[in-house]
């Protein structure tokens, strides 16, 4: 199923993934006591941050990530989108997380757990990084690029 005028658009597939990530959080939460912040996890795996789940937890984590979309990959006729080169696509990776050590948290951290539990910070900090987003999407597409 594809929305009128968006033909790539597939509202059926991101809303299981949506819920997939909902999920995921909720049973982080509940089943850990943690939350679901992919870099706050990162961090803790590669021991820049002391405080939080077990490092072997942490690794195991970050290990599924991959995983869970390879298992996807190979379960179904999924294709990755490319959208960049290796190199552009390695800076975006470092800026991305240098963002997340200055915000305090990753979209995932904010985004979905945070927001869920009324943060007013991580309510802030969603608010702002859909702003920049939509606003980056918009001067892209002004300047054709």
């Amino acid at each position: 199923m594809t929305l009128p005028g968006f033909p790539e658009a597939v509202p059926l597939q991101g809303l299981i993934g949506g819920v997939l990530i909902g999920l995921a959080a909720a049973l982080m939460l509940l089943g850990a006591g943690r939350i679901a912040g992919v870099s706050g996890i990162f961090a803790r795996a590669t021991g820049l941050a002391e405080s939080g789940m077990a490092r072997n937890s942490a690794w195991s984590f970050i290990i599924g990530l991959p995983l869970g979309a390879l298992a996807i990959r190979l379960a179904t006729d999924w294709e990755p989108a490319v959208f960049a080169g290796w190199p552009l696509l390695i800076a975006a990776g470092l800026l991305v997380g240098y963002g997340t050590r200055m915000g305090s948290g990753c979209t995932s951290g904010h985004g979905v757990c945070g927001v869920s539990r009324l943060s007013q910070r991580s309510i802030v900090a969603t608010a702002t990084f859909m702003a920049a987003g939509i606003a980056t999407v918009f001067i892209m597409n002004l300047v054709g690029a």
